[in-house]
């Protein structure tokens, strides 16, 4: 499944995100929790969103970018 993040695209894979890197592919992580202010919904089965399993956790695709559930808000990935 292609994800867009930022200027590149991921690829998810056995609850991985891959990014092509010349001739290979990188894990594509980030320690970084930036939240998503002002999310309207919640994200789960049938939000109209696309699942990426992540880990430990599903994130949605929104608006370009991957929401994952992070306490009582969204952290943006």
């Amino acid at each position: 499944m292609a994800v867009p993040h930022g200027d590149h695209v991921d690829y998810a894979h056995d609850g991985h995100l891959h990014r092509a890197h010349d001739d290979h592919y990188d894990e594509c992580e980030s320690s970084e929790h930036t939240t998503h202010e002002s999310h309207d919904h919640t994200h789960g089965d049938g939000c109209g969103h696309v699942a990426v399993p992540h880990g430990d956790h599903v994130d949605y695709v929104h608006d370009g970018h991957r929401h994952a559930a992070h306490g009582d808000h969204y952290d943006e990935h």
